[in-house]
């Protein structure tokens, strides 16, 4: 009797014991389901939190000059421009102290960014010195300073807008979408700034024509201006529409151009008019123009041209060679009216 009752007892014992684990097992399970509920309404906050502890993470490698050059394929949409250029882009950085440090680095835009940098310092330079020279050097020194730096202000402002879209285009597609635009705008800048001293000495002694130039030409730069800030004229597919714009302003020019060689004769718009120089810068910036509309070279040697020598350096080369020859052209206008003096020939427009 009383080894059934010790093991009634043990099976009893045994019983509670088994109850006590199932029962805990239960709480476990509950707390374990319990649990992944929790992980997977987590999960959407956690995976935000690693995405951005992982751009924190780039932010601070862009921010301290870590970063690698990268092909064309992988860029996002808005920094796909030219896809003959194959190597060596910029990744998206967005801090500005990383683009101005991109300077400093070998990529698609540092010949893009330094001929454009380098132009607007010495044309910066070179204004400041031709705005200091002595006023007995100019006939009307207060109106001839003033014609002449409107030109040296849209070189300035041309280059630099230029060189400094290209060095921030990479911060984020909000940036390069505003300094497009005044890369744009500061193109039409520079046409409309060129034309204002080559009128002013053109048509010296015929100030009515010379106004109504100024104006059909500020009409039309603004014209430029406006249509530039379309989100749209920025993309490649209108690459040409932008160089057909711009040589179109350009090319309004050939209106007052004729009316001078009509009205002075061949011999002195190629002599005292300066026309030579004329068509050369003209001839500078329209195969700048058409290089950059054509995308040649690197057209015909993709992966070749990445770096250097690609067809937006050559439009910048030519851009600053093109505007020096007009100032070359400018001064030696400037020199012959100082050497005529104030007085105009009752029968030329000299």
């Amino acid at each position: 009797t009383e080894n059934s009752s010790d093991h009634h007892t043990d099976l009893s014992d045994y019983r509670v014991h088994r109850g006590e684990e199932g029962a805990e097992r239960e709480m476990e399970e509950e707390d374990e389901r319990s649990s992944d509920e929790g992980f997977m309404g987590m999960t959407p906050l956690l995976q935000a939190h690693h995405a951005m502890e992982r751009m924190e993470e780039f932010v601070h490698k862009v921010w301290e000059g870590r970063w690698r050059v990268i092909p064309h394929d992988v860029l996002p949409d808005w920094l796909k421009d030219n896809d003959f250029l194959l190597h060596g882009h910029r990744p998206p950085m967005p801090s500005f102290r990383a683009c101005f440090k991109s300077i400093f680095r070998i990529h698609t835009e540092t010949g893009n960014i330094w001929t454009h940098l380098l132009g607007c310092l010495f044309f910066l330079c070179l204004g400041l010195m031709y705005m200091f020279r002595p006023n007995m050097s100019f006939v009307a020194p207060f109106q001839e300073k003033v014609v002449i730096g409107m030109f040296f202000l849209g070189a300035i402002l041309c280059l630099s807008f230029s060189w400094l879209f290209h060095t921030v285009y990479c911060h984020s597609e909000g940036v390069s979408r505003v300094f497009s635009k005044l890369d744009y705008s500061g193109i039409a800048f520079l046409i409309m700034g060129s034309f204002v001293p080559w009128l002013y000495y053109s048509f010296y002694c015929s100030p009515q024509p010379c106004f109504i130039y100024l104006i059909v030409v500020c009409i039309l730069g603004l014209a430029a201006i406006t249509v530039s800030q379309c989100d749209f004229f920025a993309t490649p597919q209108y690459r040409g529409v932008r160089a057909g714009v711009f040589v179109g302003l350009g090319l309004s020019g050939v209106v007052p151009t004729l009316h001078f060689v009509i009205s002075e004769g061949l011999i002195k718009a190629t002599t005292i008019g300066q026309m030579g120089w004329l068509l050369l810068m003209a001839t500078l910036y329209i195969t700048g123009a058409c290089l950059y509309a054509a995308r040649i070279p690197e057209r015909f040697f993709p992966g070749k041209c990445d770096i250097w020598f690609h067809s937006h350096q050559l439009f910048h080369i030519l851009v600053v060679a093109g505007a020096f020859v007009h100032f070359h052209g400018v001064s030696n206008l400037q020199e012959f009216r100082y050497t005529a003096g104030a007085g105009c020939a009752e029968d030329g427009a000299l």
